[in-house]
């Protein structure tokens, strides 16, 4: 039996989550979510507890029952609390600004690169070495974070770079010369 499908997920006050055939909406404060789900997983509510069950053992089902039930928790706790993924410049010369909506990057390149976050996330810009990227989608801020680390990677001679934060760079020895 799946560890993680056994779990129940609770829901918090002021979270609504309703289930029309496996389309799942979760309500809160934050935002809203819709999923849709394998037929084959059953989702039931009762008492302010989703519970997750799966008809056989089958390896498939195995496999769906754990991840649908990390998905709705991941659902619940993202528009309860919502979602938020640090990130840091380290470089010379490397700044972070918010243009509006727009988070522009100068990291560089002979040319800034803007990112125009899409419906329902946020960039903050606390600092012109920091971005958080919030939203209430764990996938789609985890997205979106990738999408700006992977504009210059952290590498590993000087440590330049965007890295997440408190992320750690091995480092490498560069050419010895004679």
């Amino acid at each position: 039996m799946s560890r993680v499908g056994k779990k129940p997920v609770e829901i918090p006050a002021g979270v609504t989550v309703t289930i029309n055939n496996n389309d799942v909406t979760v309500k809160g404060p934050k935002g809203e979510l819709t999923r849709s789900f394998s037929p084959d997983i059953a989702i039931n509510i009762e008492d302010n507890i989703i519970n997750v069950t799966r008809p056989s053992d089958a390896k498939n089902h195995r496999a769906l029952h754990g991840t649908t039930r990390a998905l709705l928790a991941n659902m619940v706790e993202g528009v309860s609390k919502g979602y938020e993924k640090s990130l840091e410049l380290i470089g010379v010369g490397y700044r972070a600004q918010k243009q509006g909506k727009k988070l522009v990057l100068n990291v560089g390149y002979s040319h800034p690169v803007e990112f125009d976050p899409e419906e329902g996330l946020e960039i903050d810009v606390p600092s012109n070495t920091k971005v958080i990227v919030k939203g209430v989608s764990k996938e789609r801020v985890g997205a979106l974070a990738a999408n700006i680390r992977a504009v210059r990677p952290p590498e590993p001679y000087k440590g330049k770079g965007i890295r997440y934060e408190g992320e750690y760079v091995r480092r490498k020895e560069g050419k010895t010369g004679k």
